[in-house]
């Protein structure tokens, strides 16, 4: 039954994706190369598309859980003590407190990935890790 609900949810976002209004939604970049688009929120929740070229940095938070499902790409990810090596189709839960980056975009497309994060993101909540 749960991937009953991850297909049909990915589905949903897909349409919403390829709908011409496409402009309605709010781009902001996360960083010099990441970008990122608003896709709904309210205060029990963020959806983003998110598409990272390289990398993103060492990070965690505090007060909220993120769900990211590969839509494109190849990477190499750091999650707690884990690297994983993530795909499109791939499905990851980051839990409050795990510190976690994606150290490499290993394919030639940048990877795309939605972000599901609850509660709603708040960016006070992304504390940088400092490498040792």
């Amino acid at each position: 039954m749960k991937y009953t609900y991850t297909l049909l949810f990915i589905i949903i976002l897909n349409n919403c994706l390829s709908q011409p209004s496409e402009n309605k939604y709010k781009r902001t970049k996360l960083t010099n190369e990441n970008t990122v688009v608003t896709l709904s929120e309210d205060s029990l929740h963020s959806t983003f598309l998110i598409e990272i070229p390289n990398k993103v940095p060492l990070h965690f938070h505090r007060w909220h859980t993120e769900n990211i499902v590969i839509v494109q790409g190849k990477a190499l990810m750091k999650l707690g003590s884990d690297t994983l090596t993530i795909r499109k189709g791939d499905q990851v839960t980051i839990l409050k407190g795990t510190p976690h980056e994606v150290i490499q975009v290993i394919s030639k497309k940048p990877l795309k990935v939605y972000s599901i994060q609850s509660p709603k993101f708040n960016p006070s909540d992304r504390y940088f890790v400092e490498p040792r």
